[in-house]
């Protein structure tokens, strides 16, 4: 049985979830708009740069959940799905994810965003595994605003990947050397080399001129341009 991983944001998705739900709390009144803005469009340059320190990112776009009920998280998180996410989910991507469920392959989203976030978006899409960064939670179920264990980025894919495969008894170089890996970023070329059919999806530039110096496919879910958050 193949492996189908996904990355999500920009991805599966037209737009970023983490951006987006930074943003809606800030519709919510949860933090102050204009620093939550700029700081959380600072954190998205440096993604796409390259550049991005995750720990540091990960204590700013979890800090709002340890400050309020996880009863009004998620409630709201409803609404998000709902007002934001709802829109980013294309037929494009639905038929993709379609396609290999029909071949019959294993699907799973692997994603730097983190589980609050992104568990409700896998399985609006029917993607019934998830790798994703972690989020601490007290005895309560309150979130105590930290992660934990290995970020599901860069390097850390292929890691929380090879942790998950390990758990299944799956061999690595078997089931990598018959996986399809879809990303748009960068950021994902080390999960990207190591898997047997890399596809790069409305790439960004750096991505683009990897997969063309490589001879991998390109995909356009979004449109030829990446799309807006």
């Amino acid at each position: 049985m193949a492996l189908a991983l996904f990355d999500l944001d920009n991805t599966l998705l037209a737009g970023d979830s983490d951006h987006a739900w930074l943003e809606f709390l800030s519709e919510q009144g949860v933090v102050d708009g204009d620093t939550l803005r700029q700081a959380n469009d600072r954190y998205y340059r440096a993604y796409l740069d390259g550049t991005l320190d995750i720990q540091e990112f990960l204590s700013f776009v979890l800090a709002p959940l340890a400050q309020q009920p996880r009863s009004r998280l998620e409630n709201w998180h409803r609404q998000y799905m709902e007002e934001r996410v709802a829109p980013m989910i294309t037929p494009e991507a639905r038929a993709l994810v379609e396609k290999h469920r029909e071949a019959g392959d294993t699907l799973l989203i692997i994603t730097a965003t983190n589980r609050f976030v992104t568990a409700p978006i896998a399985t609006a899409l029917g993607v019934p595994e998830l790798l994703a960064t972690e989020v601490e939670a007290d005895a309560d179920g309150a979130f105590t605003g930290r992660s934990y264990g290995i970020p599901c980025f860069r390097e850390g894919k292929v890691q929380r990947l090879a942790q998950w495969l390990g758990e299944r008894g799956w061999d690595w170089e078997e089931s990598l050397a018959q996986a399809t890996f879809y990303s748009d970023s960068h950021n994902d070329l080390p999960l990207l080399e190591a898997v047997g059919q890399p596809v790069a999806v409305d790439p960004d530039p750096e991505l683009e001129r990897t997969a063309r110096q490589r001879g991998w496919p390109i995909l356009h879910l979004h449109g030829a341009c990446r799309p807006a958050v």
